[in-house]
C-alpha cells in the first residue's frame, strides 16, 4: 500500500464553499496516466492538479474526471497556493512546466496569488450570432473563438442578467462541447465584466470559476473598455473574483485561495511508475 497526500483548495475566493475547488496532489514520482485519470475520476472535481519536482519549479498536469486538459487556471492557482502554504516552498516565484508551456506564479495584491498566463486573443469564427442566439434562446451580440487552451466558443450577451440566468440546452448546441458566455458587468457591481463557462464535453456541466478563459476574456474586454486592469466575476452558483491585467504577450490573473481539506489517498501500489 502507498499513501499520497491530497489537498482540496477553493480557488478565486476568500471563503470556503466559494470559488472553484481543485484537488492538488504532490507526487514523489510520475505515475501512469491511467492512475492519474482514476484518481481524478475518484476525486470528482472539475480538475485535479498533479505536481512533481520542486521546490521553485514543478511539473504540473491537470485532469478532469474524464480526461487530461491542456490548460487550467484555477488548479494552477491552487497548486501555487499549496506549494507556498502547505508544502513549505519559500521561493518568491514558482514555475510550472505544463502542456501550455511554462506558467509562473508570484505574489499579487493583498495576499493574492498572481498567475502569469499566455495571452490568447479572440479570433473570428464561422459561427454567427443568429446561430448561437437560436441555440441559447437569448440575444447574442458577438461570437468569437480562440486557438489554444480548452474553450472554443465565446458568446457575448447583452447584460449581466442574461449571463446569470442562462440555462443552456445542450441538445440544441450540436457540436459545441464547451461554451463561455460573457457580458459587461452591471454598473456599481465592483466588476468590469462577468462570465460563465460550460464544458460538458470535458465532463464538467459548469465550471464554477475558470482562470484559463480569462487569458482570452482579458484582451477582449481590455479592448472594449479601454483599460488594461480589469475586475472580473464569474457568476456561477459558487462565484469567484479575479483581477486581470493585460500585458503585451501575457495576461496576469490574480485571486485568493483557501484550504478546505487535507488528507491521504491509499493506492494498492505504485508499480508501473512513469508516463
Amino acid at each position: 500500500m502507498t499513501t499520497l497526500p491530497i489537498y482540496q483548495i477553493d480557488a478565486f475566493t476568500r471563503r470556503v464553499f466559494g470559488g472553484n475547488p481543485a484537488a492538488v496532489m504532490p507526487l514523489p514520482a510520475p505515475l501512469p496516466d491511467a492512475t492519474l485519470q482514476a484518481l481524478a475520476a475518484e476525486n470528482n472535481l472539475s480538475e485535479t492538479a498533479f505536481l512533481t519536482g520542486g521546490p521553485g519549479r514543478y511539473g504540473l498536469r491537470w485532469f478532469t474526471p474524464t480526461q487530461e486538459v491542456n490548460f487550467c487556471g484555477h488548479a494552477t492557482l491552487a497548486a501555487a497556493w499549496a506549494a507556498w502554504n502547505v508544502l513549505g516552498d519559500d521561493a518568491p516565484h514558482l514555475s510550472f512546466t505544463t502542456r501550455m508551456g511554462d506558467l509562473r506564479a508570484g505574489s499579487g495584491e493583498d495576499g493574492a496569488v498572481r498567475l502569469d498566463l499566455p495571452r490568447l486573443d479572440p479570433v473570428p469564427t464561422r459561427r454567427t450570432c443568429a446561430e448561437l442566439q437560436a441555440m441559447l434562446g437569448v440575444p447574442v451580440r458577438e461570437v468569437f473563438e480562440v486557438t489554444g487552451g480548452n474553450f472554443s466558443v465565446f458568446a457575448v450577451l447583452e447584460s449581466e442578467t442574461a449571463v446569470r440566468t442562462l440555462v443552456p440546452d445542450w441538445a440544441r448546441l450540436g457540436d459545441i462541447d464547451d461554451l463561455v458566455v460573457t457580458a459587461r458587468a452591471d454598473p456599481g457591481s465592483g466588476a468590469d465584466f462577468v462570465s460563465r463557462c460550460f464544458c460538458p464535453g470535458m465532463g464538467i456541466p459548469e465550471d464554477p470559476v475558470t482562470g484559463s478563459t480569462h487569458s482570452t476574456l482579458t484582451p477582449y474586454w481590455a479592448a472594449h473598455l479601454n483599460r488594461t486592469v480589469l475586475q472580473a466575476r464569474q457568476v456561477s452558483a459558487r462565484g469567484g473574483a479575479l483581477r486581470c491585467e493585460l500585458q503585451p504577450e501575457r495576461v496576469h490573473v490574480s485571486g485568493h485561495a483557501v484550504l478546505y481539506l487535507q488528507g491521504t489517498v491509499t493506492l494498492p501500489s505504485l508499480e508501473g511508475e512513469g508516463g
